[in-house]
């Protein structure tokens, strides 16, 4: 296996911190902290330079925030500075790792996203069919979810996995700081050891952690399991395949390398087997066979939101821009299912005739 090492210099380069400076403001230029830092850049990123060159740099303390999508998250933004570290790292790091994950994991990665994970569900379920035998009836699915899966991640089995490809000692070591940098999670494992775990939602850092951390999983299911139609979106995957018993079997399997190899468990509620002429459940849409209707609680939520921002802008209390740009992301969203008929209903919404 190839290891990588004499990182360090790269991820500290001027021209490195600069590229992570402006990945890190994109979209965010006039926030205040980030302001106060472009104001004094080039003082800013050779402070910083010298920091990590001399080991001296400290992460600074998360500012929290509640997230309420399909369900509440604790959302955990570094400062900025911090912020173009973790972009500085990735810039280098990330196309390592790259490498190495499997072709149908799609989140957090260039290329791929929600859309082309349904695509691919979309495109395997076609695979299916037209390779069913005679005596085969009903395609089933195997949709798994990993609980609490960012809190989850432990330390030491990341540092790990992470070392089978880095072996630069300084690269490691701020790696192990961002991932400890939120440090109070610890969970008690035994009367002798404490094990850590957890890494923050919110940092660009934790994406890419993440995917690395299942990734463990992604190689056991399609190089030892040899399992073809496999998709994972984040902590979110399926496997088809006409034989039920079978999907019984992996689920009971993958269940043992989540708790033995990851210290994960799979949801109780959310890890099920189902004949897919039902439909699948995945990423904000229901999938059929010929067709993909948005997720109802999708539409609700939107509804509800759309609600909130519209009374924030009609008391000036937020931008014009920020509502269209709001909506025109939802609204590119849902045009990618069958929603001709509920985006009538959904621009009435919009333009306050059915509030």
């Amino acid at each position: 296996m190839k290891t990588y090492k004499n990182l360090y210099e790269e991820i500290c380069s001027f021209e490195n911190l600069h590229l992570a400076y402006l990945k890190a403001r994109k979209g965010k230029r006039y926030r205040n902290e980030i302001l106060e830092f472009s104001y004094n850049l080039e003082e800013n990123l050779l402070k910083l330079q010298t920091e990590l060159r001399n080991q001296t740099y400290k992460h600074g303390s998360y500012r929290e925030f509640i997230v309420c999508d399909s369900k509440k998250r604790l959302i955990k933004a570094a400062p900025f500075r911090d912020r173009v570290v973790h972009h500085a790292l990735c810039n280098i790091i990330e196309p390592i790792f790259e490498k190495g994950f499997i072709y149908d994991s799609y989140a957090c990665r260039e290329g791929k996203g929600t859309h082309k994970a349904i695509k691919r569900v979309e495109r395997f379920w076609q695979s299916a069919e037209d390779s069913r035998g005679l005596d085969e009836k009903d395609l089933y699915c195997l949709q798994c979810d990993v609980s609490k899966y960012f809190d989850s991640i432990d330390h030491k089995t990341l540092l790990a996995i992470i070392k089978r490809k880095i072996i630069d000692g300084r690269t490691l070591c701020l790696i192990e700081k961002i991932i400890n940098s939120d440090w109070h999670k610890k969970v008690f494992e035994n009367l002798f050891e404490f094990r850590f775990s957890g890494i923050p939602i919110g940092n660009l850092t934790s994406q890419l952690f993440a995917n690395i951390y299942l990734n463990e999983l992604d190689r056991f299911v399609k190089h030892s399991l040899r399992e073809k139609f496999y998709v994972r979106y984040m902590d979110d995957f399926l496997i088809l395949s006409f034989d039920k018993r079978k999907l019984q079997h992996l689920k009971k399997v993958i269940k043992e390398f989540l708790t033995d190899c990851l210290a994960l468990t799979l949801h109780p509620k959310k890890a099920n087997i189902f004949p897919i002429s039902k439909g699948i459940d995945f990423l904000g849409y229901r999938i059929f066979r010929q067709y993909k209707l948005l997720r109802k609680s999708t539409v609700r939520r939107f509804v509800k939101r759309t609600k909130r921002f519209r009374k924030k802008l009609q008391g000036g209390k937020m931008a014009e821009k920020k509502f269209d740009d709001s909506v025109r992301s939802w609204l590119t969203y849902a045009k990618f299912g069958d929603t001709r008929g509920l985006l009538k209903d959904m621009r009435l919404i919009i333009c306050g005739r059915a509030l």
